[in-house]
């Protein structure tokens, strides 16, 4: 596990039970609890995923949601790459809070950070009260990413984590990021070709793989 190109730091931010905890069990382990108990602080996981030919190694915290938690969550904005930005599509609430979560993490993090908006619970669709077109509407009009995922079915789930792994690397790539600062939550690997630095190729965005750490009860 100890040979990779570069480590990206995720976080993994959102209201109370709307799935980040089993996302990240899905994403690391392929696997869902149906019962969790509630995310007390942070948590973290970890994973390989291969981008552009390079062992690229995940490091994810997850948040807890809770308002008292806010400030230990705030202090993991720093030096986070990437950010997913989960809320449940059969909670309208979770939605109406986006904006805070969305402003404080902006407030906090790196400006480069890439954010990807996760609407999950998307087996439910019976259940459903937010539309994908507004969930859509929002990471547009505020340039984050878009993705649905079931962390139940594991619907999507690897896709949120390697759409935003393939956009951090983008940026690594033009010069956004500098991969020797390690504020930017972006580490060299042992892996790293020091003949082949940032900033000479650019990734296909179009090589995309598809398919957590514990949460309050109910997630999918």
């Amino acid at each position: 596990m100890s040979s990779y190109s570069y480590l990206f730091k995720y976080i993994i931010i959102g209201d109370s039970a709307v799935g980040k905890s089993c996302l990240l069990l899905q994403f690391t382990d392929h696997r869902f609890q149906t019962v969790h108990d509630l995310t007390i602080g942070v948590e973290f996981g970890a994973r390989m995923v291969t981008i552009d030919g390079h062992q690229i190694k995940l490091q994810i915290w997850d948040t807890a949601g809770q308002e008292s938690f806010r400030s230990i969550t705030r202090s993991y904005y720093r030096g986070a790459a990437g950010a997913l930005l989960v809320y449940d599509i059969t909670r309208r609430e979770t939605f109406q809070h986006l904006g805070t979560w969305l402003e404080d993490a902006r407030a906090h993090s790196n400006p480069n950070m890439v954010i990807i908006l996760v609407g999950n619970k998307a087996d439910l669709e019976d259940k459903r009260q937010v539309p994908r077109e507004e969930g859509e509407r929002f990471a547009r009009e505020r340039g984050l990413l878009f993705i649905e995922t079931s962390a139940k079915t594991a619907m999507n789930v690897e896709d949120a984590f390697t759409t935003t792994a393939n956009k951090i690397y983008e940026k690594l790539q033009q010069g956004v990021f500098d991969a020797r600062n390690e504020l930017n939550g972006i580490k060299i690997g042992p892996q790293y070709n020091a003949g082949a630095p940032p900033g000479q190729k650019t990734v296909d965005l179009s090589k995309q793989s598809k398919q957590g750490s514990s949460e309050e009860g109910g997630c999918c």
